[in-house]
């Protein structure tokens, strides 16, 4: 009888396998010739050779699906042993969705629905709003389609921004030059850079300004023209610190600018710029709005989870509160 080992590198064995061995098992029923047993990070394949290499067939298409998008739906698993087109949230994945490849030659593309939003609306609007939870790459996206544009010679320099606003701690008491206290808020840009751009030609861009990186108290002043220009953690800027960083557009910018409601550390989060910017410019036709959610998480699984627990805290808590504000019933019948 044929067996084979088959060793799953770089996956999770829970995204992969799913919870209780739902999507492995799902898999299985598909080949019953064959006996599947799942150990970890190995997979061992006993019977009929021919239905193996069918079985490996199908498997290798959904590690690669799993490896460019770190998840692996149930209904992906049923198009691929379907043969059917893939699809997800019924949006078809096409090689055509690639921004760019990455340094390790990874492709690097829109990975959820509303990421391809964001991407399909930079194409018609220079101005817009991506507003959701963390993780869901609202940032790297964005990033991507900046680097994408100065590859392609759309625009002169990429312009990263991040509000030096501090999650309980303050800049006065971080060691080092002003360089030195504002950097960490400005690691996650970096990251994102250095996944897409190799460190030499990074530091060429940077020193040459062609890339530039700074907090938003250095944008005053300033007309960006020919520039990409993104505002990351916007929730933290003011009213005052947004209208100013809006007004820097020149000719020939697009400007991104992402943030998560639920993550502001304002003294006072109702005077958050971003907040107010939605009312403000909602009806405004050529600004876009994104709203992504936690469907388009691509961290941890449990980060999904942890999102969607604390949604609903909050969602308690303003019923809470607004309950409160009504007027007592016995006090209106007196």
């Amino acid at each position: 009888m044929f067996e084979k080992l088959i060793l799953l590198e770089g996956v999770d064995p829970l995204e992969f396998y799913g919870v209780n061995n739902a999507k492995i098992d799902l898999i299985k029923a598909s080949f019953p010739k064959l006996k599947i047993i799942s150990r970890g990070n190995q997979l061992i394949v006993h019977g009929d050779k021919k239905e193996s290499a069918a079985f490996e067939q199908k498997l290798q298409l959904l590690l690669d699906h799993y490896h460019q998008f770190n998840i692996l739906p149930e209904d992906t698993i049923r198009q691929v042993l379907n043969n059917d087109p893939l699809t997800m949230d019924g949006i078809q994945v096409s090689p055509g969705d690639v921004l760019l490849h990455g340094n390790s030659g990874k492709p690097i593309r829109a990975r959820t629905p509303n990421q391809r939003v964001l991407v399909e609306e930079s194409r018609k609007s220079d101005l817009i709003f991506a507003i959701g939870p963390a993780g869901t790459g609202k940032t790297y996206t964005a990033i991507a389609l900046a680097v994408r544009a100065l590859k392609n010679r759309e625009i002169r320099r990429i312009i990263l921004s991040r509000p030096a606003v501090e999650a309980g701690e303050r800049l006065g008491f971080l060691p080092g030059d002003l360089k030195e206290k504002i950097d960490p808020y400005l690691q996650p840009l970096y990251d994102a850079l250095q996944d897409m751009i190799p460190a030499k030609k990074l530091e060429e861009f940077m020193k040459d300004g062609i890339i530039q990186i700074a907090p938003l108290a250095f944008m005053r002043g300033r007309t960006l023209s020919d520039a990409f220009v993104i505002l990351d953690e916007a929730q933290n800027t003011t009213l005052n610190q947004l209208k100013m960083f809006l007004t820097r557009m020149g000719m020939n910018a697009k400007f991104i600018i992402t943030g998560d409601e639920t993550q502001i550390d304002l003294p006072s989060p109702s005077q958050s710029g971003l907040l107010q910017a939605k009312k403000i410019l909602r009806n405004i036709k050529d600004i876009s709005f994104v709203q992504f959610n936690s469907k388009d998480i691509v961290r941890h699984r449990l980060v999904r989870e942890i999102v969607d627990a604390y949604d609903r805290h909050y969602q308690l808590q303003l019923a809470k509160r607004e309950e409160k504000k009504q007027p007592d019933k016995n006090e209106e019948n007196d």
